[in-house]
């Protein structure tokens, strides 16, 4: 099975859209061998950790969500309750309107107005601890996932089961379809694109790929550069030799991407690289 871009927008300029058309020229690309892309296994564990990683992302985003609607009520909120909670941190803020109780509203629509204020504060921060407990489970069905499988991956500094996960994610359960490292990076957005003119020659940042493999990777290099002395040398080096930050970055992720696809190649055996190839 082959993975086929989309269309060439001159193809569509000339012939329109549709099944038929997208169809033919999917034929055509394989035909060709334009389209020699193996597409994705999704029957192995990479697949059961997509699925986990999809349901926590959207608890991540929901989670993040209502804690700003939190905030927002309690913007116009009652003064006397807003210096009730200022000053708290978001973990000490949810706690506490999590235990606000029901009280029977006065006749005065002031009390009626502060006690509904506190009644929505309960209910978003009892929705965010509910959202926190799934982020939690599903942060352990990953690490449950990538430890038995993937242990090799958690040795390096600053790759943790999340950015490991998603790197997998990207690679497949078949990671022998990647003919090389170069192919990965590419595939994360980590490669260097060529923007010379001239005699001057230079790289810019991949703009392509995928963009959750490429955060991935930038979340590993900032661990990185605070906690692993080897990289802080590196980042010292290149500054002096008149680096950019974002030149060092780039470079940053190429190798951790480098490292990643070398960490997970090995385990293929020779039958399955002689398939692949």
């Amino acid at each position: 099975m082959f993975e086929v871009n989309w269309a060439d927008r001159s193809v569509r300029r000339w012939r329109g859209k549709s099944d038929v058309v997208d169809a033919q020229e999917a034929a055509r690309a394989v035909l060709s061998g334009r389209a020699r892309s193996q597409a994705k296994a999704g029957d192995g564990p990479v697949q059961c950790a997509r699925q986990f990683k999809l349901a926590k992302d959207s608890a991540v985003k929901a989670r993040t969500q209502a804690i700003n609607q939190l905030k927002a009520v309690l913007v116009t909120a009652d003064p006397d309750l807003r210096e009730q909670l200022a000053g708290l941190k978001t973990p000490a803020l949810v706690r506490t309107c999590a235990q606000f109780g029901d009280r029977e509203a006065d006749v005065d629509a002031k009390d009626a107005v502060r006690q509904a204020t506190r009644i929505a504060l309960r209910l978003l921060a009892q929705r965010i601890d509910h959202l926190t407990g799934q982020i939690r489970d599903l942060e352990r069905h990953l690490t449950g996932l990538v430890e038995p499988y993937f242990p090799q991956l958690l040795v390096p500094v600053g790759i943790g089961p999340d950015s490991a996960a998603t790197l997998l994610i990207t690679m497949g359960d078949n990671p022998e379809r990647l003919r090389s490292e170069a192919s990965f990076a590419a595939l994360c957005g980590v490669s260097p694109v060529e923007h010379s003119s001239g005699r001057q020659r230079h790289h810019r940042l991949n703009r392509g790929g995928d963009r959750r493999a490429n955060a991935a990777l930038y979340r590993i290099v900032q661990s990185r550069l605070r906690f692993d002395a080897r990289t802080r040398n590196y980042y010292e080096r290149r500054i002096a030799e008149g680096k950019t930050r974002r030149e060092i970055i780039r470079c940053l992720k190429r190798y951790a991407a480098r490292e990643v696809f070398n960490l997970v190649r090995p385990a293929i055996t020779p039958c399955e690289m002689a398939q692949a190839g």
